[in-house]
């Protein structure tokens, strides 16, 4: 079996392509819940954000596997877009570090922001839930989510932390200057509404308003800043008055349109607005930026934003790509074990059945020996069965990702008669991982 990653990202594909592949927790589901209809995909997590779409999974052969993940994910999309020059495909070593990277924050747009590992999180938790993950991602996710904590314990790459909230806010600064008499308008209540409210109060600004399809979250998070909930139906007329606009609302739809705008215009009495959209799908219509008097910024444009915020992190950088390698190698380590387990596992119980039935015929041969001379003889069969075990298995773990693996595999299985006990899963022979193919 081969460990995978088929995806894409802000680095690969433009706004306008994530959008259409951005899929719900309820889509996510949906889809590992038809994944029995795809032979090849064994195990499988999906990773959706607004920056980017993965499917981590594990799959009998990796270079057969390929078209299938591409069907998979055409599947899980009704989008028409052809995705194919926009991916990436990753095996084995190359796909284990990238999630550490991913996890860590180190390929995000905002470097050392922190809402990637919850997210990493979160997909795990979701794809656990369903049953789609095994022994290999689980050691795997659990394994990404522990670099994600470490690297942002033991680096400074998470200090004055920022985020796509925190580049918009920083995006409006560059346009207005000082923000302390601007009016901002926020639609959307969820955590990166709520980031770029507190980064917004944080700079000053005169009033911020919030409004949300539900109107009691607009009304908790406007109270958390001192600011003023909006009914969502009146948004617009709340925009009048408005200098900035950012909107990071889950809509599957444009909430903001043309003719909209060009309305809202007429009645700002020749003021300009500045709209921020950092939701994806997005929630502006493009051509909203050919209205005079308009700026439109998506979640692309903040990309320059975002890289002179992250110039002061490059050594931290570097200090957490260490600690990747680092882990990465000790998880490697750790794989090259799996494929043995099952088979050492069979052994030793075999090994254990015939211990104790031996001891049971000694036992019946001998019914008048104290209890104490009964312990003496369990312990000393236990200790004759681990003599006699310790050389194959030390001679099995070295073999390890060695070109003996198979040979070792093949020779002990045959040598004990491990096929004999009825235990046998016909795939243990591809149950390695071979971290040296890509």
């Amino acid at each position: 079996m081969h460990l995978v990653v088929l995806g894409f990202n802000h680095k690969t594909a433009p706004v306008k392509v994530r959008e259409c592949y951005s899929f719900s927790e309820d889509q996510v589901k949906h889809g590992l819940r038809h994944l029995n209809n795809y032979d090849d995909i064994l195990e499988c997590v999906i990773l959706s954000t607004c920056n980017r779409t993965e499917i981590y999974a594990v799959v009998d052969e990796a270079a057969d596997a390929l078209t299938t993940l591409e069907q998979f994910l055409a599947r899980l999309s009704d989008a028409a877009y052809k995705v194919d020059e926009y991916l990436f495909y990753y095996v084995e070593e190359a796909c284990i570090r990238h999630l550490f990277r991913v996890a860590s924050s180190l390929d995000s747009l905002v470097v050392g922001e922190g809402q990637i590992l919850s997210q990493v999180k979160k997909a795990y938790s979701v794809a656990r839930d369903v049953g789609t993950t095994g022994t290999i991602l689980n050691t795997l996710f659990n394994r990404a989510i522990a670099v994600g904590k470490r690297v942002r314990t033991k680096t400074k790459i998470a200090y004055n932390a920022v985020s796509v909230s925190y580049a918009a806010v920083e995006l409006a600064k560059q346009i207005l200057g000082d923000l302390s008499k601007s009016n901002v308008l926020i639609l959307g209540a969820g955590e990166m509404s709520e980031l770029t409210a507190r980064h917004l109060v944080g700079n000053g600004v005169q009033t911020v308003f919030v409004s949300n399809r539900n109107h009691n979250r607009a009304t908790k998070l406007a109270t958390q800043f001192h600011g003023i909930a909006i009914p969502f139906e009146d948004f617009l007329m709340c925009a009048v008055e408005a200098d900035i606009v950012i909107t990071s609302t889950g809509a599957p739809h444009y909430i903001i349109r043309t003719l909209d705008v060009a309305h809202l215009m007429t009645k700002r009495n020749g003021r300009s607005i500045i709209f921020i959209d950092i939701a994806v799908p997005r929630d502006v219509e493009p051509e909203v930026q050919a209205i005079a008097g308009v700026q439109l910024f998506n979640i692309d444009s903040l990309e320059a934003v975002v890289n002179s915020n992250v110039r002061g992190r490059v050594q931290e950088a570097k200090a957490a790509e260490a600690i990747i390698e680092d882990e990465l190698v000790d998880l490697l380590v750790k794989f090259r074990y799996l494929a043995y387990r099952p088979m050492l596992s069979r052994l030793t119980a075999k090994a254990e059945r015939i211990r104790l039935r031996a001891l049971k015929l000694a036992f019946n041969k001998l019914p008048d020996i104290s209890d104490e001379e009964r312990r003496v003889m369990d312990n000393m069969s236990k200790l004759l069965v681990n003599k006699l075990l310790r050389d194959p298995i030390v001679n099995i773990n070295e073999a390890a990702g060695t070109e003996k693996e198979e040979y070792y595999l093949d020779a002990v299985r045959t040598l004990f008669k491990l096929d004999e006990i009825g235990e046998v899963d016909k795939r243990d022979k591809k149950t390695c991982h071979r971290y040296a193919r890509q």
